[in-house]
């Protein structure tokens, strides 16, 4: 029997990425380097390597330099990478909207250019298939970037907790949508609050909760970690 074609994948890759100016002055933020590639190409490679084969980029800011290096870059055979220039300040959920008619109907996944996991990504499309719901996001329990002092009743400081993981769960991009997803969503809508927000009260918002590696590169600080773990030889998103 032949294999089930992967769901097309859409990546949101026209934000601005204000939080890391110190490289998204002259580059997108989608092109900000892990290794000696983009952070994009990284998350391309986590779907491609698990049989995922056609991609639409969704760009806006710089976005002719994505559509540059994506036609530049030498994709295996059967992985499809197109650009679609959803404009510059358009949000999130306005993106997706507009890939609409090259969706076609069909069911899809969606996630962020700058977040990289060692997700299963078939198990997310089982989950997904088995909960019923329009959409589904993988929700992460991320670090937090301080340490936690614990004190007791009598004000004693009584010991440290090293970067604990949050307690509770946050969204973490790794999207399935079915197609009546986009009757959520307009050209003006955020994707993180009226859409998943409306999808959640009415009950067709499912969780995949990811407990592996999760990490996204929002600032500096973050780049240099990703790239600190890059170069250790064993990065923890690299399933390919």
């Amino acid at each position: 029997m032949p294999a089930v074609r992967k769901p097309p994948v859409l990546i949101l890759c026209g934000g601005r990425g204000t939080r890391l100016r110190e490289r998204t002055t002259e580059i997108p933020k989608a092109l900000v380097e892990i290794g000696a590639m983009p952070i994009l190409w990284h998350v391309i490679q986590i779907y491609a390597a698990q049989g995922f084969e056609s991609f639409l980029l969704l760009t806006g800011y710089k976005g002719e330099m994505i559509e540059s290096w994506a036609a530049a870059e030498d994709w295996p055979e059967n992985v499809s990478v197109e650009c679609l220039d959803t404009g510059e300040d358009t949000p999130t959920g306005g993106r997706i909207k507009l890939a609409e008619d090259w969706v076609g109907g069909a069911a899809f996944c969606a996630t962020y250019s700058d977040g990289v996991a060692d997700i299963a990504l078939e198990k997310l499309l089982d989950h997904h298939a088995d909960r019923g719901g329009v959409a589904t996001m993988t929700v992460v329990r991320p670090e937090l970037q301080f340490g936690l002092a614990n004190i007791n009743g009598d004000s004693r400081v009584t010991g440290f907790e090293e970067k604990p993981k949050l307690e509770s769960w946050i969204n973490g991009g790794f999207f399935c949508f079915e197609p009546p997803a986009f009757d959520y969503m307009t050209t003006e809508s955020v994707l993180e609050r009226e859409p998943l927000e409306r999808l959640a009260g009415d009950g067709q918002l499912v969780a995949f909760e990811h407990r592996g590696f999760w990490d996204c590169m929002d600032t500096y600080k973050d780049s240099v970690v990703l790239n600190d773990l890059w170069a250790s030889g064993d990065p923890p998103w690299r399933v390919w």
